[in-house]
């Protein structure tokens, strides 16, 4: 029997659906999990992506890329290189799973729900596939971490991170469950695979993946490829449902898009800003995170929304002015309250990471310089317990992340704006404006508690802060701390016009 041509059985296979008889479609697709809102049952029928996949080509692929990606693995298992690894950059890839791997498994639930209750057949049958993508990223990451944790207890993290109460996995699970398992499919398409996927991790895995080249870290940058192939094919869930949805009800799209790309903004700031600026040696930083933004998410965000008739967001000068302080500010924060983590922060100010600083952020000094030199006088002075927290960090009730976002005054000077609002007779305070407009029109669905709010509300006992790290799940034996520590000199090797004291390199 004659085999057919591949295009004269993939539509039809791909796009299986059926007359329903002996329920009403709203019994099998009901609104509030599907979302169709506006838009006409009838015109889901026009849904199209153009990366078609059937399921033995699915199978084969993933069964080369899985092939490959185990065969450099098992490779480097005999190799010294992990050992080798600058210490920063071990702190990116221990964020990197720890804030990834469970999240991954939290993306095949969103996945699941759109195979489930997407309103067009070829929909389906592409979140099926992702679906099966995400389950494989899951366990990829949380199989590649688990390998160092012989090395590094730290490691373990790559595991437990997602059920923990430490802040930072707070702050995950605030922005993914709101856009991967409390949303509708519709909203979930447009903030998953369209804003999320196609629009930071595509490219962000991409870049990681240089920098891990760059460091030496040949395992890892395999294992993000790998993944990232993935993306690319089942993000374009998200641009097949902006076709639709734009045509009747635009206004409903740029929400949606808004929310989630200032959602991901916010995390990206520290999941990506960090590592990129701070991390990474500097001998092995291909571009700035500012850079990075700029070339790889804002421009081609921009496109896409523009060529479906979309606006730049309403957030969009605070977001383009956050580039240049946001991540800064995080990371001095997260070095501060470094007892709270599952890596070790490395500071990043030396005199060459400084010059590099200035360079790519010409008003790092003026913000940001005398923040470090205080902390630099203390560690010269064997005053490290002036370096650790003493009190709570003042926590964005929408992010979740601190708020710590300067701006600057009329008379020039830099400061931490308090963005908040009373509702229902409780003041909420907020990072940005972005924040505070975002909590407002989705209020009944983003009060979640922060970690101060439980903290205050008794549900953290003993009310102190090595109470708070017990609540938290951080032992002291994956507590995080500065990794060149042992190499900061006492002496100052020079000062800077700005006043600055330099610390000398590690080693």
């Amino acid at each position: 029997m004659a085999l057919l041509k591949r295009e004269e059985w993939q539509d039809f296979v791909r796009d299986v659906d059926w007359t329903l008889r002996y329920v009403d479609d709203e019994a099998v697709y009901p609104e509030w999990f599907c979302g169709t809102g506006k838009v006409p049952r009838e015109a889901w029928l026009d849904w199209e992506e153009d990366y078609k996949v059937s399921y033995q080509e699915y199978v084969y692929t993933q069964k080369e890329k899985e092939a490959s990606t185990y065969a450099v693995k098992a490779a480097l298992q005999r190799s010294p290189v992990f050992d080798g690894l600058d210490e920063g950059w071990k702190s990116s890839t221990k964020m990197h799973f720890g804030g990834v791997a469970q999240v991954e498994y939290t993306a095949t639930l969103a996945e699941l729900k759109m195979a489930r209750f997407g309103l067009n057949g070829a929909w389906r049958n592409m979140a099926t596939y992702g679906q099966l993508d995400e389950l494989r990223h899951n366990a990829l990451t949380t199989y590649f971490g688990h390998e160092f944790v012989a090395k590094d207890p730290q490691f373990d993290w790559t595991q437990k991170t997602y059920s923990t109460n430490d802040w930072v996995p707070i702050a995950l699970r605030t922005y993914f469950d709101g856009i991967m398992t409390t949303s509708n499919a519709v909203d979930c398409a447009l903030q998953v695979p369209l804003t999320f996927e196609t629009g930071f991790t595509n490219l962000q895995f991409v870049a990681l993946s240089a920098d891990a080249l760059e460091s030496g870290d040949i395992n890892f940058a395999n294992m993000i490829s790998s993944i990232q192939t993935d993306e690319a094919r089942h993000s374009q869930q998200g641009v097949a449902t902006l076709e639709i949805l734009v045509e009747h009800d635009p206004a409903r799209a740029q929400w949606v898009i808004d929310k989630a790309f200032w959602g991901s903004a916010r995390l990206f700031a520290a999941l990506t800003g960090l590592p990129m600026d701070y991390y990474t040696p500097v001998e092995h930083r291909k571009q700035s995170y500012r850079e990075f933004m700029e070339e790889w998410i804002i421009d081609q965000f921009i496109r896409t929304i523009s060529d479906y008739g979309l606006k730049k967001p309403w957030f969009w000068d605070e977001f383009m002015r956050g580039l240049d302080t946001w991540h800064h500010s995080l990371h001095m924060g997260m070095w501060w309250w470094r007892p709270t983590l599952w890596w070790k922060p490395k500071a990043g100010v030396s005199k060459d990471e400084r010059d590099w600083l200035r360079e790519k952020y010409p008003t790092w000094e003026k913000i940001y310089g005398e923040k470090w030199d205080v902390i630099i006088d203390n560690i010269n002075a064997n005053n490290v317990e002036a370096t650790l927290p003493e009190t709570l960090p003042w926590l964005c009730s929408t992010c979740h992340l601190p708020a710590c976002n300067p701006t600057q005054s009329r008379n020039g000077q830099w400061r931490t704006r308090d963005h908040s609002l009373k509702y229902d007779g409780k003041t909420y305070h907020f990072c940005t404006n972005g924040c505070r407009q975002i909590w407002w029109k989705d209020r009944d669905n983003v009060n979640h508690e922060t970690l101060v709010d439980r903290f205050l509300g008794g549900q953290i006992q003993p009310m102190t802060v090595p109470g708070l790290l017990d609540y938290m799940g951080v032992t002291a034996d994956v507590m995080g701390d500065d990794p060149d520590y042992a190499a900061w000199t006492k002496e100052y090797i020079g000062r800077e016009a700005s006043g600055l004291i330099v610390v000398g390199d590690r080693g």
